[in-house]
């Protein structure tokens, strides 16, 4: 069975966790001075990984914040996020929105300016 992962570099562990966490509601599956494996709480196979950016691992030129990538998080909610991100003072790229194709969005960077799209069918 394949498993995708989608892991995003990050130049702040600590801060970009908890930003997952507290807009999110995503759980910790895994913890580490250098990667965090986080995931959904309804379903732990559907999984988000944040590795430090400068590891060893992580090739030279792949050190430094994501650029031209955004994740799309489904939730069932789209407004009740959008007030957790107001209330969290994030940067918001884009307001709420009915998209063309059956989505309302909103668009928002992570700490590590990784674009995030929050949408749910309308």
């Amino acid at each position: 069975m394949m498993r995708i992962i989608t892991n995003i570099c990050s130049s702040d562990l600590a801060t970009s966790k908890q930003f997952y966490i507290d807009l999110l509601g995503l759980n910790v599956k895994y913890d580490s001075d250098w990667y965090v494996q986080l995931c959904s709480p309804d379903d732990p196979n559907i999984e988000y990984g944040l590795i430090q950016q400068d590891h060893e691992i992580v090739p030279e030129e792949f050190q430094q914040p994501p650029g031209g990538v955004y994740v799309t998080f489904v939730v069932p909610d789209v407004e009740s996020v959008y007030a957790r991100a107001i209330e969290m003072k994030l940067p918001i790229v884009k307001e709420p929105t009915n998209e063309f194709y059956g989505q309302r969005r909103f668009l928002t960077k992570d700490p590590s300016g990784c674009l995030i799209d929050v949408s749910s069918p309308y």
